[in-house]
């Protein structure tokens, strides 16, 4: 049986996190590299973007606003009840095997784990964005993350997808420290992927690298 966040322990760190408001990772605006490098991307217009481990990113609104619909998956009921509250238009609410869904406007949560969700639940999906999802899980579970991520999306779709890494090797997260090899080694067997961007560490010692990935056939 698939879990949702209800089936969760309430020590899970990720919804101890968001049930006491440690949610210092969420931006109070777009993120700049999205806005830059989004548009270079060439994903076509009308795609649909999957935002793996969403919380209540501005991003989601952002691509709405560009023409994409968007569906983000994300465990905390806290972050999709906050998102909705949080935004303007109708909300309509219903469940779909495991998941609790929140639709406002061209965005749609689906409130659970994002390793139960399968491609079967949706008709298609175009394209991706992750900001915090990689980076937000520990290393014993970065190669299941890129694989499903890679099972849920068609040859040729393509994403941006944003890391960190710390100036000091350190597991300590999240968000955690994902280095320019680890990545190149989850995602290499099934996406292309080219550094668009590093920007320069900032005064926590946290430095992000921005990604563009294209989604290779068949599956490895």
């Amino acid at each position: 049986m698939s879990a949702t966040a209800s089936d969760r322990p309430a020590s899970d760190p990720w919804l101890s996190r968001w049930q006491e408001g440690r949610i210092g990772f969420h931006l109070p605006a777009t993120h700049s590299a999205l806005e830059r490098w989004w548009p270079s991307l060439g994903v076509a217009p009308g795609a649909k973007v999957l935002v793996p481990l969403c919380g209540k990113s501005l991003d989601m609104r952002w691509l709405a606003a560009q023409g994409y619909p968007v569906l983000g998956i994300e465990l905390a009921r806290q972050a999709c009840e906050q998102f909705v509250a949080e935004g303007a238009g109708d909300v309509s609410r219903y469940r779909l095997e495991y998941f609790d869904c929140f639709r406002q406007g061209p965005v749609e949560l689906w409130c659970g784990d994002f390793f139960h969700f399968h491609i079967d639940h949706v008709d298609h999906l175009d394209a991706f964005y992750d900001r915090a999802a990689l980076i937000a899980l520990p290393p014993a579970t970065r190669q299941r993350y890129a694989f499903h991520l890679a099972q849920l999306l068609p040859p040729g779709a393509r994403g941006l997808l944003i890391s960190l890494e710390r100036e000091e090797d350190t597991q300590q997260g999240p968000p955690f420290h994902v280095t320019e090899d680890e990545i190149r080694q989850l995602m290499s067997p099934n996406f292309t992927l080219e550094v668009l961007e590093r920007r320069a560490a900032d005064d926590r010692g946290l430095r992000e690298t921005v990604w563009g990935l294209v989604r290779k056939g068949p599956l490895l």
